[in-house]
């Protein structure tokens, strides 16, 4: 898994705090958890193809949510950025080597396969099951007072530049 994963989330849940219709420049976003812009704008294009961000343009614009946080899950960015392709590959190496042979001796999917399939499927279950909005409520429990207000005057200076 990429560490654009990662980062998607975060800003993701950073762009969930925003005031309605109100936007976030990618270079504040950036400088908020210290990223290079050109790697989190590739991100943002995918996420913004997957319907996840809205980007408007001009001396106000940025970055948003096109949809509310609680609609956002983390299956949903993971898939923006990986892809909806399995993550495990079989290469059916079983038909390789000194006793190479065809398809017809193994005409059920290899057992570590259909293993890594169903751990898949139980990770992308977990997944679907946690939405921005709880991303969010579960970080405010998780830092202090100070932080939390130190991170919200941030974004009220981040907003009142743009």
């Amino acid at each position: 898994m990429s560490q654009g994963i990662e980062w998607s989330i975060h800003c993701c849940a950073l762009l969930a705090l925003l005031p309605p219709k109100r936007t976030l420049r990618i270079e504040k976003i950036a400088q908020f958890y210290d990223l290079p812009v050109p790697y989190l704008r590739k991100h943002f294009q995918d996420l913004s193809r997957a319907g996840i961000l809205k980007t408007t343009s001009g001396p106000k614009g940025g970055y948003r949510l096109a949809r509310e946080a609680k609609e956002v899950n983390l299956l949903h960015i993971y898939e923006a950025i990986e892809g909806p392709e399995h993550a495990f590959r079989c290469n059916e190496i079983r038909q390789n080597g000194p006793n190479t042979c065809g398809q017809k001796v193994y005409p059920a999917a290899c057992n570590i396969a259909t293993s890594m399939w169903k751990a898949e499927e139980a990770f992308r279950r977990e997944l679907e099951k946690v939405s921005l909005e709880d991303i969010v409520k579960t970080a405010a429990l998780q830092i202090s007072p100070e932080r939390r207000q130190k991170s919200a005057q941030w974004l009220e200076e981040a907003l009142s530049n743009q």
